[in-house]
Protein backbone atom coordinates (compact mmCIF):
# COMPACT_ATOMS: atom_id res chain seq x y z
CA UNK A 1 0.00 0.00 0.00
CA UNK A 2 0.92 3.33 -0.77
CA UNK A 3 1.50 5.74 2.20
CA UNK A 4 2.24 9.18 0.75
CA UNK A 5 1.24 12.13 2.25
CA UNK A 6 -2.31 13.50 1.54
CA UNK A 7 -2.78 17.64 1.09
CA UNK A 8 -5.32 19.55 1.81
CA UNK A 9 -6.24 23.38 2.07
CA UNK A 10 -5.41 23.35 6.30
CA UNK A 11 -3.18 20.54 6.58
CA UNK A 12 -1.89 17.84 5.26
CA UNK A 13 -1.53 14.80 6.69
CA UNK A 14 1.96 13.21 6.37
CA UNK A 15 3.04 9.11 7.01
CA UNK A 16 3.81 9.17 11.09
CA UNK A 17 7.48 9.22 11.59
CA UNK A 18 9.89 9.25 14.99
CA UNK A 19 10.58 13.47 13.25
CA UNK A 20 7.04 14.23 14.23
CA UNK A 21 7.34 12.99 17.77
CA UNK A 22 8.28 16.79 19.36
CA UNK A 23 5.67 18.41 17.64
CA UNK A 24 3.16 15.56 18.46
CA UNK A 25 4.33 16.10 22.41
CA UNK A 26 3.42 19.81 21.75
CA UNK A 27 0.77 19.48 20.59
CA UNK A 28 -0.93 16.51 23.33
CA UNK A 29 0.43 18.73 26.28
CA UNK A 30 -1.75 21.84 25.69
CA UNK A 31 -5.15 20.15 27.14
CA UNK A 32 -4.59 16.58 28.20
CA UNK A 33 -7.52 16.76 29.93
CA UNK A 34 -9.33 16.62 26.12
CA UNK A 35 -8.31 13.04 26.05
CA UNK A 36 -10.78 11.62 28.12
CA UNK A 37 -11.92 9.03 25.49
CA UNK A 38 -8.49 8.32 23.78
CA UNK A 39 -4.86 7.29 24.63
CA UNK A 40 -2.65 10.46 23.95
CA UNK A 41 0.89 9.57 25.49
CA UNK A 42 2.21 12.78 27.22
CA UNK A 43 6.30 13.82 26.90
CA UNK A 44 9.06 12.66 24.34
CA UNK A 45 9.46 8.96 25.47
CA UNK A 46 5.97 8.12 25.85
CA UNK A 47 5.50 9.52 22.11
CA UNK A 48 8.26 8.22 20.88
CA UNK A 49 6.37 4.69 22.54
CA UNK A 50 3.11 5.30 20.43
CA UNK A 51 5.04 6.04 16.98
CA UNK A 52 7.10 2.68 17.83
CA UNK A 53 3.78 0.91 17.80
CA UNK A 54 1.66 2.72 15.02
CA UNK A 55 4.75 1.65 12.85
CA UNK A 56 4.72 -2.27 13.93
CA UNK A 57 1.21 -2.32 12.86
CA UNK A 58 2.01 0.06 9.22
CA UNK A 59 5.02 -2.74 9.15
CA UNK A 60 2.12 -5.65 9.92
CA UNK A 61 0.40 -4.45 6.89
CA UNK A 62 -2.83 -3.72 9.41
CA UNK A 63 -2.28 0.35 9.75
CA UNK A 64 -1.00 3.50 8.44
CA UNK A 65 -0.58 5.97 10.78
CA UNK A 66 -0.06 9.87 10.14
CA UNK A 67 0.33 13.18 11.75
CA UNK A 68 -1.79 15.82 11.38
CA UNK A 69 0.65 19.17 10.19
CA UNK A 70 -1.28 22.60 9.32
CA UNK A 71 -0.26 23.86 5.81
CA UNK A 72 -0.04 27.71 7.11
CA UNK A 73 2.23 27.18 9.91
CA UNK A 74 3.80 23.64 9.45
CA UNK A 75 2.92 22.69 13.42
CA UNK A 76 1.97 19.14 14.30
CA UNK A 77 -1.62 19.68 15.10
CA UNK A 78 -2.33 15.71 16.13
CA UNK A 79 -2.87 12.60 14.33
CA UNK A 80 -5.35 9.97 12.80
CA UNK A 81 -4.90 6.60 11.25
CA UNK A 82 -6.14 3.99 8.99
CA UNK A 83 -6.11 0.49 11.03
CA UNK A 84 -7.76 -3.07 10.77
CA UNK A 85 -7.09 -3.05 7.34
CA UNK A 86 -8.42 -5.67 5.15
CA UNK A 87 -7.80 -7.32 1.83
CA UNK A 88 -10.58 -9.70 1.01
CA UNK A 89 -9.97 -13.07 -0.72
CA UNK A 90 -11.77 -12.48 -4.03
CA UNK A 91 -12.37 -15.79 -5.98
CA UNK A 92 -11.37 -15.40 -10.05
CA UNK A 93 -14.57 -14.55 -11.17
CA UNK A 94 -15.10 -11.97 -8.98
CA UNK A 95 -15.05 -8.16 -10.72
CA UNK A 96 -12.51 -7.36 -7.61
CA UNK A 97 -10.17 -10.22 -8.32
CA UNK A 98 -6.49 -9.28 -8.25
CA UNK A 99 -7.12 -6.10 -6.34
CA UNK A 100 -4.24 -5.29 -4.34
CA UNK A 101 -5.88 -2.21 -2.50
CA UNK A 102 -7.72 -2.65 0.66
CA UNK A 103 -11.36 -3.44 0.69
CA UNK A 104 -12.63 -2.53 4.08
CA UNK A 105 -10.64 -0.41 6.76
CA UNK A 106 -11.17 2.07 9.70
CA UNK A 107 -10.03 5.50 10.50
CA UNK A 108 -9.82 6.17 14.01
CA UNK A 109 -7.03 6.90 16.73
CA UNK A 110 -7.40 10.58 16.01
CA UNK A 111 -6.87 13.34 18.47
CA UNK A 112 -6.51 17.00 17.71
CA UNK A 113 -4.47 19.66 20.27
CA UNK A 114 -6.71 21.63 21.84
CA UNK A 115 -6.44 25.00 19.57
CA UNK A 116 -7.15 22.05 15.87
CA UNK A 117 -10.70 21.69 17.89
CA UNK A 118 -13.93 23.16 16.28
CA UNK A 119 -11.84 24.32 12.78
CA UNK A 120 -12.20 22.54 9.83
CA UNK A 121 -8.91 20.31 10.23
CA UNK A 122 -11.45 17.51 11.41
CA UNK A 123 -13.21 17.65 8.34
CA UNK A 124 -10.54 17.88 6.40
CA UNK A 125 -8.97 15.04 7.88
CA UNK A 126 -11.72 12.74 6.93
CA UNK A 127 -12.32 14.47 3.44
CA UNK A 128 -8.82 13.42 2.71
CA UNK A 129 -8.80 9.59 4.09
CA UNK A 130 -11.94 8.95 3.04
CA UNK A 131 -11.44 10.49 -0.18
CA UNK A 132 -7.88 8.09 -0.60
CA UNK A 133 -9.83 5.10 0.67
CA UNK A 134 -12.62 5.59 -1.45
CA UNK A 135 -11.78 6.85 -4.80
CA UNK A 136 -8.06 5.55 -4.93
CA UNK A 137 -8.26 2.34 -2.95
CA UNK A 138 -12.02 1.61 -4.73
CA UNK A 139 -12.50 0.88 -0.82
CA UNK A 140 -15.98 -0.90 -0.09
CA UNK A 141 -16.90 0.11 3.65
CA UNK A 142 -14.84 2.58 5.94
CA UNK A 143 -15.61 2.34 9.82
CA UNK A 144 -15.12 3.91 12.70
CA UNK A 145 -15.93 3.34 16.61
CA UNK A 146 -15.43 5.79 19.73
CA UNK A 147 -16.23 5.33 23.61
CA UNK A 148 -20.43 4.97 23.31
CA UNK A 149 -19.85 7.54 26.15
CA UNK A 150 -17.96 9.96 24.34
CA UNK A 151 -20.96 12.19 22.65
CA UNK A 152 -18.73 14.64 20.93
CA UNK A 153 -17.48 11.92 18.94
CA UNK A 154 -20.01 10.16 18.22
CA UNK A 155 -21.72 13.73 17.04
CA UNK A 156 -18.73 14.20 14.79
CA UNK A 157 -18.92 10.96 13.24
CA UNK A 158 -22.55 11.38 12.18
CA UNK A 159 -21.88 14.77 11.04
CA UNK A 160 -19.26 13.24 8.45
CA UNK A 161 -22.00 10.97 7.07
CA UNK A 162 -21.44 8.15 9.58
CA UNK A 163 -23.93 5.84 9.83
CA UNK A 164 -24.42 4.17 13.43
CA UNK A 165 -24.49 0.38 13.50
CA UNK A 166 -24.75 -0.45 17.01
CA UNK A 167 -22.92 -0.89 19.91
CA UNK A 168 -20.54 -3.39 21.02
CA UNK A 169 -20.46 -4.45 24.58
CA UNK A 170 -18.12 -5.01 26.84
CA UNK A 171 -15.96 -4.59 23.95
CA UNK A 172 -12.93 -3.80 25.46
CA UNK A 173 -10.32 -2.02 28.33
CA UNK A 174 -11.05 1.80 27.94
CA UNK A 175 -9.00 4.61 28.46
CA UNK A 176 -10.40 5.22 31.74
CA UNK A 177 -9.79 1.40 32.64
CA UNK A 178 -13.55 0.45 33.12
CA UNK A 179 -15.07 -1.95 30.76
CA UNK A 180 -15.76 -0.29 27.23
CA UNK A 181 -18.65 -0.36 25.06
CA UNK A 182 -18.32 0.47 21.35
CA UNK A 183 -20.63 2.48 19.57
CA UNK A 184 -19.53 1.34 15.63
CA UNK A 185 -20.58 3.30 12.45
CA UNK A 186 -19.81 3.06 8.77
CA UNK A 187 -19.97 4.72 5.24
CA UNK A 188 -20.20 2.25 2.45
CA UNK A 189 -18.89 3.27 -1.20
CA UNK A 190 -22.55 3.67 -2.75
CA UNK A 191 -22.91 6.66 0.26
CA UNK A 192 -19.80 8.26 -0.75
CA UNK A 193 -20.63 10.65 -3.56
CA UNK A 194 -23.45 12.45 -0.95
CA UNK A 195 -20.85 12.02 2.11
CA UNK A 196 -18.45 13.72 -0.25
CA UNK A 197 -20.85 16.19 -1.20
CA UNK A 198 -21.32 16.82 2.25
CA UNK A 199 -17.70 17.74 3.59
CA UNK A 200 -16.88 19.68 0.85
CA UNK A 201 -19.57 21.96 1.27
CA UNK A 202 -18.44 22.04 5.25
CA UNK A 203 -15.20 23.04 4.27
CA UNK A 204 -16.35 26.22 1.65
CA UNK A 205 -19.25 27.40 4.87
Amino acid sequence: MEHTVLIGNHVKLEPLAYAHAAGLAEAAAYNPSLFKWTFVPQGIAAMHKYIEVALAGKEAGTMLPYAIVGIADGKVKGSTRYWNIQHWAWPENAVFYGKETPDVCEIGHTWLTEAAIRTPVNTECKLLLLTNAFENWKALRVCFQTDVRNERSRAAIERIGGKFEGVLRAERLGVDHTIRDTARFSIISAEWPAVKNKLVSRLKS
